[in-house]
């Protein structure tokens, strides 16, 4: 049984990359937390673009983002850590001057912008990911990255907290917005170049000698790209369903979006911590059956009408949420305790493609199986989490298998 670890404020700092780090990680969560809303708002009403065309900008530049991963993680694995957080914010920043560079009526430019802050955002996860796992180990590695999340959906909160704050100004405030976004990504990569962590490939790659191989993490890979839905569903699928189904205050739908940010913030930490006297790979199993659970109860509650479906709703969504919490506190541990030292960054890598491709194809899943009825949505999501989370907890470890096939040739010798 894996032993606790614990959850002081500062111990969690140092663990995560310093105080300087953590300032870097929540001014960056600011600036994203500004851009979300603004981003299709900017390019429908500043430059004057229609909003399917905004939109599939912004979709192309998330996707095609993606194609960085492998050399971001070839980049990782030569050592490089506080660096690739950095250029990965830098890179934003340059998505950011586009932005504003960009003349009305301009599509192409816009996509250009977009590609840019997808790089950066495709990015980010697997160098935050990594230079964490450089700094902190076992289970202390796992409750720094939690307190990272933690962060930065604190930090994203009250950027888009300030963001639908300073809509109203019009076209001069969602210009002054979009720059102080590049400004704080500017900070904080300057914040973040500044802790100049760094790893020595010789010895990563003497340390996993006894592994030489990355873990494959197929069935892993694929279960992630189901279990990332859960991301999407306060965002996307109970907004959907609560005014367009249900008729339903959009009030609901803000209380529940940041109910879901409080908890995340208050409790990641906690909850990881707590989950820890468990294989991480369990822990993630038990994630998919809690978000099973929900999309269950999510059919069951749209079933009660317009009088107390919303408030169910609202009540099955912190159950939800504590699933969201679950898998996000295990999912990226468990990948980088399977990962060789050697190939830590590639295997972080397709790691993110799978969570990126995932975040990618949810809004078009979701909204193409809402018109067709609780059963489809809520059936579809419930049956291929819980496939995803029984295929999880029967899969064995490369490193397991490896093992015990030296094991029994030392016997047989």
């Amino acid at each position: 049984m894996a032993t606790t670890t614990k959850t002081q404020p500062r111990a969690l700092v140092r663990a995560s990359g310093g105080p300087r780090y953590a300032v870097a990680l929540a001014v960056d969560a600011l600036g994203t937390g500004l851009l979300r809303p603004l981003l299709l708002l900017y390019g429908v009403s500043v430059l004057r673009l229609s909003a399917p065309a905004t939109g599939i900008a912004m979709t192309a530049g998330a996707v095609v983002g993606l194609v960085c991963m492998p050399a971001v993680g070839r980049w990782l694995d030569r050592g490089a850590r506080s660096t690739v957080v950095a250029a990965s914010m830098l890179v934003r920043v340059l998505g950011v001057a586009l932005l504003l560079a960009t003349p009305a009526g301009h599509t192409w430019l816009f996509a250009t912008a977009a590609l840019f802050l997808g790089i950066g955002n495709q990015a980010w996860p697997a160098a935050h990911a990594a230079l964490v796992a450089t700094i902190a180990h076992g289970r202390e590695r796992d409750a720094a990255l939690a307190g990272g999340r933690a962060l930065r959906n604190a930090g994203m909160g009250a950027g888009a907290l300030l963001a639908t704050a300073c809509l109203a100004g019009g076209t001069t405030a969602l210009q002054a917005l979009a720059a102080v976004t590049g400004l704080a990504y500017l900070a904080a990569a300057a914040l973040a170049w500044s802790v100049h962590v760094h790893a020595h490939p010789a010895a990563a790659a003497a340390k996993g000698r006894d592994d030489k191989q990355a873990p494959r993490m197929r069935v892993l890979l694929a279960a992630n790209v189901i279990y990332v839905f859960c991301l999407s569903v306060p965002e996307i699928a109970l907004p959907l369903v609560l005014v367009t189904q249900m008729h339903a205050s959009p009030v609901w739908s803000g209380a529940i979006f940041v109910a879901n940010t409080v908890l995340v913030v208050t409790l990641q930490v906690p909850v990881t911590v707590l989950m820890s006297r468990f294989p991480r790979r369990s822990v993630l199993a038990i994630a998919g059956v809690v978000l099973t659970a929900s999309y269950l109860g999510f059919f069951a509650a749209t079933s009660l009408g317009h009088g107390w479906g919303a408030p169910a709703v609202a009540a099955v969504s912190v159950v939800c949420t504590l699933g969201e919490i679950i898998y996000a506190g295990s999912a990226t541990a468990l990948v980088t305790a399977l990962a060789p030292a050697h190939v830590l960054g590639r295997t972080l890598a397709r790691f993110q493609l799978s969570t990126g491709f995932g975040l990618a194809v949810s809004p078009a899943v979701v909204t193409a199986l809402a018109p067709h009825g609780p059963a489809a949505l809520w059936g579809s999501l419930a049956a291929a989490t819980l496939l995803s989370a029984a295929a999880v907890a029967t899969e064995q470890d490369q490193g397991t298998r490896l093992s015990g096939c030296c094991r029994r040739a030392r016997a047989g010798s």
